[in-house]
């Protein structure tokens, strides 16, 4: 089943949803239109307890190539601020819901496009790709992508991609964390729903809570991080699908989720 949106296309594999960006003749540049249309999608996608992942790919040559800059000339304060708090929202949201997000990246992803593979909670890559921060030689530095980017890939890496602006390729890419698995470009859709379907296999509460729990604690230090992830497990122990998966194990059956 496949539904049509402004800027996006919207299809299901099963449990699994895939959000594809769909302005190939921009390079799927993210427009205040595009990234609230995203945004939608995604708050949608949440509400759906049929969807246990998404998978969030382009259309064309770019699987994006950051923001739309005829959007960023001779605007005004309040212009900025719809821009870039629309991408804010947009990154928040993908962090946000229960789903594990993955992004499948064909080709170039730069600047705020890179932003959107390092926000998503898994990435998978072509052979082709390349990623970029780019915006220092327009003037223009990529600050918020450096949010995502640096919890993904280090200090030292981030800041190297954020001063120069150069492009690193998917083995790179690979190898600095960004992306989880590189494979050969007509390989990549397939892959990215092997990883999809590998994770829609558990139950869809517990992955829900396992994700919010890995962004919380992510920033706390260690000590918090264990206090605050010991409650997340006795509340987990307590789910019913933690006591059907158990006794699935103990029992060498498949287990039978509730949700």
């Amino acid at each position: 089943m496949k539904a049509m949106q402004t800027d996006i296309a919207i299809e299901r594999d099963g449990e699994i949803a895939i959000i594809t960006m769909n302005r190939p003749e921009k390079r799927n540049a993210l427009s205040v239109q595009m990234m609230r249309a995203l945004d939608g999608a995604f708050r949608r996608i949440a509400e759906d307890n049929t969807c246990r992942v998404a998978i969030l790919r382009g259309d064309g040559p770019a699987f994006c190539a950051g923001h739309d800059l005829r959007e960023l000339i001779d605007g005004d304060e309040d212009a900025y601020e719809a821009v870039f708090q629309a991408c804010v929202d947009l990154m928040r949201t993908i962090a946000g819901i229960p789903q594990p997000v993955i992004a499948e990246v064909a080709n170039v992803a730069t600047a705020a496009g890179c932003q959107l593979v390092a926000a998503c909670d898994l990435a998978v890559a072509s052979t082709q790709a390349t990623f970029a921060t780019p915006g220092v030689r327009i003037g223009l530095f990529c600050s918020t992508p450096m949010v995502a980017l640096s919890r993904a890939i280090g200090r030292k890496r981030a800041m190297e991609m954020l001063l120069t602006g150069d492009p690193i390729d998917a083995a790179t890419a690979l190898s600095w964390g960004l992306v989880n698995r590189v494979v050969a470009p007509e390989r990549l859709h397939e892959a990215a729903l092997e990883l999809a379907r590998k994770i829609a296999s558990s139950s869809r509460r517990v992955v829900g809570l396992g994700k919010a729990a890995f962004y919380a604690q992510i920033e706390m230090d260690a000590p918090a991080a264990y206090d605050y992830t010991k409650k997340v497990m006795i509340a987990n122990a307590l789910e019913p699908d933690a006591h059907e998966g158990i006794s699935a194990f103990l029992q060498h059956r498949a287990a039978r989720w509730n949700v």
